[in-house]
């Protein structure tokens, strides 16, 4: 079966995601200290990340919506502060630039740019990246995210409507991604063939049954096995 379109997950895959959210919680504190000291003295960054790690475990009905998650966390530190009315869109623009200052692997974007040439790529994420803000829109034919899906990978709704957006059959679809359970397991569960970007060289977890098809260091690797061996057509 000839692959016609991809899905390709972001954080972790794309770019490493934890700098990232690390400048997002300075960001954050910073714009605390100046705005809001009562509350920067009252929620330091490890208290903050634990109160959204509580908000988490309370809402698991939220567990698709980062976005939900974090503005409820201000909320709760707000409100334990004596504020009532926080300032919800400025701390969430101020955390999100943040977030979506990313510094992407040095093979991402060649390879990216590679893929989109032969076929449409969508990307598929739990998290918040924001593609425009990041600079690599033009690449991607759709975006898929959770929030907007209403389930979070590994679910298999999400990558059903991966393929209903690419208008392409899911056996048709190669996922790629860095997650052993939320891309491989789940893209699989859902029809899709599958990709594990393994920068780390980590063993295959025994306990997730059968391994993925393609098993790649990096996405150059991915871009150079799909030329040797499916070659695909100009996405123009």
């Amino acid at each position: 079966m000839r692959i016609r379109a991809i899905t390709l997950d972001l954080d972790d895959t794309l770019w490493p995601v934890l700098p990232a959210l690390e400048r997002a919680d300075h960001a954050l504190d910073d714009y605390l200290r100046q705005h809001h000291p009562e509350v920067a003295q009252a929620w330091p960054i490890p208290a903050l990340r634990a109160l959204r790690a509580q908000v988490a475990s309370e809402r698991l009905d939220l567990a698709h919506d980062f976005t939900t998650q974090r503005h409820l966390t201000m909320q709760q530190a707000f409100a334990a502060c004596g504020i009532e009315d926080a300032p919800l869109q400025a701390l969430w623009e101020v955390y999100f630039r943040g977030r979506n200052s990313v510094e992407l692997f040095p093979d991402a974007l060649p390879a990216l740019t590679r893929l989109a040439a032969r076929r449409p790529v969508a990307s598929l994420t739990n998290g918040n990246a924001d593609l425009a803000m990041i600079g690599i829109q033009a690449h991607f034919a759709c975006e898929v995210t959770a929030r907007e899906c209403g389930e979070a990978k590994p679910a298999p709704r999400i990558f059903e409507l991966a393929a209903e957006k690419l208008n392409v059959p899911p056996a048709q679809i190669l996922h790629v991604g860095d997650d052993p359970r939320l891309d491989v397991i789940g893209a699989r569960a859902a029809g899709l063939r599958t990709a594990w970007i393994n920068r780390g060289d980590a063993a295959w977890p025994a306990e997730l049954g059968a391994p993925p098809e393609l098993e790649l260091r990096d996405l150059t690797a991915l871009a150079d096995w799909l030329d040797l061996h499916d070659p695909g057509v100009s996405a123009a």
